[in-house]
């Protein structure tokens, strides 16, 4: 954050500070193209990306706003034909795949750590304002979280008073 760099960009023309109707025209668009569908659930929408594996995954986002803007885009993958006996789509193979696909994205740099307990390995990227994390959420999903630092720093300042 401190090289005042500003990096906004998401994925599929979508953007950190996009405001809300501008996010909806996008995927409606996306949708009309047939890059994108509704997910599985009320409050998501379903890509399916080229994945470095070539395994068919599914790629399920919706931000989360502030101001009318998107700030945090949080994005859970999965492989399609995932099972708890198929070691080669396991999720810590997911993660990999998924920091390839990013790194194809957003370029190398992304770290390895571990989270604050210690208990998975985190993979982070940081680019000025944008801060990209790459996680094991459970044994079938891979979670992302793609954020506006400044501005979750802010909201969660206002948390703490």
């Amino acid at each position: 954050m401190a090289s005042g760099k500003i990096q906004n960009e998401l994925f599929l023309g979508l953007k950190l500070g996009m405001d809300r109707k501008a996010f909806y025209q996008t995927c409606w668009d996306l949708n009309q193209q047939g890059l994108l569908v509704n997910g599985p659930s009320e409050l998501s929408v379903e890509y399916r990306p080229t994945m470095p594996s070539r395994f068919p995954t599914k790629m399920m986002f919706y931000p989360r706003f502030e101001d009318e803007r998107i700030y945090l885009m949080p994005i859970e993958f999965t492989y399609e034909g995932w099972a708890p006996w198929n070691e080669d789509l396991k999720a810590e193979k997911l993660r990999e795949d998924v920091v390839k696909l990013f790194e194809s994205w957003y370029g190398p740099g992304f770290i390895e750590v571990y989270n604050e307990d210690k208990s998975q390995i985190v993979f982070v990227k940081m680019d000025g304002n944008r801060r990209i994390r790459i996680f094991k959420k459970h044994l079938s999903v891979v979670r992302a979280e793609i954020s506006d630092l400044p501005v979750e720093k802010k909201l969660k300042g206002n948390t703490n008073s």
